[in-house]
């Protein structure tokens, strides 16, 4: 069990592209490096030539400051070639992303390809087909039981219920002929009296 938790997972492959830009990158840190040590170099030769002057070897001072001349251009070339390096990075890191982008999207497309291939467009047009069919059928049931059937499918419906009575011998109870007594408008009002009782009561009881 210890061996399966203190495994250690295999080290990233070094490819040859990693190789490169590790060289560059190292090259680019040389050059800046080379470039602060000239700028300390001429900042100490700058204060020489100063204290030369003043000790009136002006001979010297010149000498100096031609030796800081020719530094400058060097530091210029190495700042092109630092600038040349850092883009040429920049552009090697810019094309790798640009390269795993293509093989996701590639990726994507054999899938995308993959799943049509398994559902052949003949196959959606059946479904898309089959799908307008149930709907249009729901719609017809939904417009007969909305009350929009013809007498002829009044008719039809009466004589199919019918028969199913006639079938099973139900009986079915009869409507009432005679009209529903009224209530006495003496019985009402008591009634009305009653409820309004009750209601106070519950207001009351709330208050």
């Amino acid at each position: 069990m210890g061996n399966v938790f203190g495994r250690k997972s295999p080290p990233p492959r070094v490819t040859e592209r990693d190789r490169v830009i590790l060289q560059l990158k190292q090259q680019r840190d040389k050059l800046k490096q080379y470039q602060k040590r000239i700028a300390l170099q001429q900042e100490k030769e700058r204060l020489l030539a100063k204290q030369l002057l003043k000790d009136g070897r002006k001979e010297k001072a010149l000498l100096l400051l031609k030796k800081k001349r020719y530094q400058d251009q060097l530091l210029d070339k190495t700042e092109i070639q630092t600038s040349n390096l850092e883009r040429l990075i920049q552009d090697i890191e810019v094309l790798e992303i640009d390269m795993k982008v293509i093989e996701v999207l590639k990726v994507g497309n054999d899938c995308l390809k993959s799943m049509h291939q398994s559902m052949p467009i003949e196959d959606v047009e059946r479904i898309l087909d089959e799908t307008q069919e149930a709907i249009e059928y729901q719609r017809q049931i939904d417009e007969m039981l909305a009350g929009s059937l013809t007498q002829d499918d009044e008719d039809s419906v009466l004589a199919e219920l019918e028969s199913i009575i006639q079938a099973n011998d139900v009986v079915l109870p009869e409507v009432p002929t005679e009209p529903v007594p009224e209530v006495p408008e003496a019985a009402k009002t008591e009634t009305e009296r009653r409820e309004a009782k009750r209601k106070a009561d519950r207001e009351m009881l709330a208050a």
